[in-house]
């Protein structure tokens, strides 16, 4: 019987040695595999509140934060410049507004989601927000924000406290619905050269509501993923307190080698893709790329451990990003899903 990409995906996170090094994440420009692999991994993100859409063609969450897309970035999101909600992290009392969740057919809700996932070919991960340093930024920007965290720490966490008991209660109503094979949390926290605050600042503010959202998963037995861009390095061993499990994108400026040899295979990498070095620039040759691809599998694949996840980025519109996505995507084909038969 011919292994699917979840069984594959699982053997990883079980701590075993896959058939193949799996490729996890979001694949640039998916429609140019030419093999047409199967996800071994879907997110399934609740749409509680219908979307709304400003005049830039950004959305608007569900606080009234707006997002803007650009071009440079082929449509990636963030929030608006200079049209920040909240001046002043002592109202926020009277500026953030949880949208009520009474009356929600969550089972509804957890069916449109799955409407389109083939469970015995994918892995599925509920996406469980904890971008709780997101949030604030979202809601004041950075500056704001790093003085609010520093001049008005116990007001930073009597928001987050609210952000945190709203987000709790759609998790557990949408769970058990959901029945996902991991449990996935998110809050970019760093730049690539450290956390934007020091690590007694993440455990005394943030980590408290961490280790509470991350309970919802502990409770069901499932692995948990961290989503953490930057140089993070710092925060894992607080992270594996709280369970977590798989680490994406694991990025280059981190000591990736150093990690993977402390902690083996109890701790998945998922990544380790340099997208910002030499194969992300837009003058690379083809076997530049290619050669990177293979670096990247030689050095974290041994053994297991790990997943293949490599970011291309590009303008809209931009054919040279288009074909290295394409390059990247060729090579994994050839090389990581070969990796462990050539080594016997």
């Amino acid at each position: 019987m011919v292994m699917t990409e979840r069984e594959n995906l699982l053997r990883v996170v079980n701590g075993q040695e896959p058939a193949w090094v799996p490729r996890k994440g979001i694949v640039p420009y998916a429609e140019l595999d030419p093999e047409k692999h199967k996800p071994c991994c879907v997110t399934v993100r609740s749409e509680i509140f219908p979307p709304r859409v400003n005049d830039k063609g950004g959305r608007i969450n569900e606080f009234g934060v707006e997002y803007e897309p650009t071009d440079s970035t082929d449509g990636q999101q963030l929030p608006m410049p200079n049209n920040f909600i909240l001046d002043d992290i002592s109202r926020w009392r009277d500026v953030i507004k949880a949208p009520s969740l009474e009356g929600i057919d969550w089972r509804a809700i957890a069916e449109k989601a799955l409407a389109k996932v083939d469970r015995n070919e994918s892995c599925v991960q509920f996406g469980g927000s904890s971008n709780f340093f997101q949030q604030l930024v979202g809601f004041m920007g950075f500056t704001e924000a790093l003085v609010a965290l520093q001049e008005e720490p116990e007001e930073v966490m009597a928001l987050l406290e609210y952000l945190c008991v709203y987000q709790e209660t759609i998790a557990r109503n949408l769970i058990g619905y959901i029945k996902p094979d991991f449990y996935g949390m998110s809050d970019d926290n760093s730049t690539a050269r450290s956390p934007f605050f020091s690590v007694e600042m993440y455990r005394r503010i943030f980590k408290p509501f961490h280790v509470r959202m991350a309970k919802i998963g502990n409770e069901l037995g499932l692995p948990i993923d961290m989503h953490d861009c930057g140089r993070c390095e710092d925060l894992i061993e607080d992270w594996r307190e709280f369970g977590v499990k798989i680490w994406n994108p694991a990025q280059v400026m981190n000591d990736l080698v150093g990690i993977k040899k402390k902690y083996g295979n109890d701790l998945v990498l998922t990544g380790c893709w340099d997208s910002s070095g030499p194969a992300g620039w837009p003058d690379s040759s083809e076997e530049l790329v290619r050669q990177a691809v293979r670096d990247c599998i030689d050095t974290f694949a041994p053994g297991g451990g790990f997943c293949f996840w490599a970011s291309v980025y590009g303008a809209k519109g931009d054919d040279v990003a288009k074909q290295h996505a394409f390059w990247v995507t060729d090579e994994y084909n050839k090389y990581g899903r070969t990796f462990y038969q050539r080594q016997g």
